[in-house]
């Protein structure tokens, strides 16, 4: 029996090696994928409720023309909150914080225009409200359930390019963690109800 060349092995191990960095660089761009298309989904949910905004907007508008100050504010935080874009590719602690700060700002806003609709039994009783109405609690919950998905989606990416020997790959290449969405300031006490 021939006894192999040192050459060879050390082709051969080069080579092994080689196919085992592809498809670690492979497994960490399709990873580094499925975040960029679960942060692209949050936007499309975030997108879809500030498209209701200016319908429900205009239909308290019809009821509340005094309330000229609540329905500006929404206007104003739902303007800022569109403008607030993130590159999937820069996803940042900072860029996630900004967005969700803006997002809540939104959120906020709209909180005071539907607890105004409380003092105009007409407008609570006109179906085009009570459909909005509907709409936006079923986008704030598939916000909340696409946030989820993002979350999961970043921390498979997170560990997997920390798992060795990919963490080698993934730092040979610039893979870097993604950060992930978390409770606003202040969620960890239960708000305060007084009668």
């Amino acid at each position: 029996m021939k006894k192999l060349s040192i050459p060879v092995i050390i082709i051969a191990v080069v080579a092994v090696i080689a196919i085992m960095c592809v498809s670690a660089y492979n497994s960490l761009v399709s990873s580094e994928e499925s975040v960029d298309t679960a942060w692209s989904q949050v936007e499309n949910v975030y997108q879809r409720r500030a498209d209701l905004i200016p319908n429900l907007v205009n239909t308290v508008k019809g009821y509340a023309a005094h309330e000229k100050e609540t329905l500006e504010g929404v206007v104003s935080a739902r303007a800022k909150a569109t403008q607030m874009t993130i590159d999937p590719t820069n996803l940042t602690p900072e860029a996630i914080e900004k967005f969700q700060a803006a997002q809540g700002e939104l959120g906020s806003a709209l909180g005071k225009l539907l607890a105004i609709t409380e003092n105009y039994p007409d407008l609570k009783a006109n179906e085009n409200f009570k459909e909005l109405q509907a709409q936006l609690e079923g986008t704030e919950n598939r916000i909340a359930v696409e946030r989820k998905k993002f979350n999961e989606t970043a921390q498979v990416y997170n560990t997997s390019i920390r798992k060795f020997p990919r963490s080698i790959v993934a730092s040979m290449f610039g893979f870097e963690r993604k950060p992930y969405f978390k409770a606003q300031e202040g969620a960890e006490q239960a708000p305060t109800v007084q009668f």
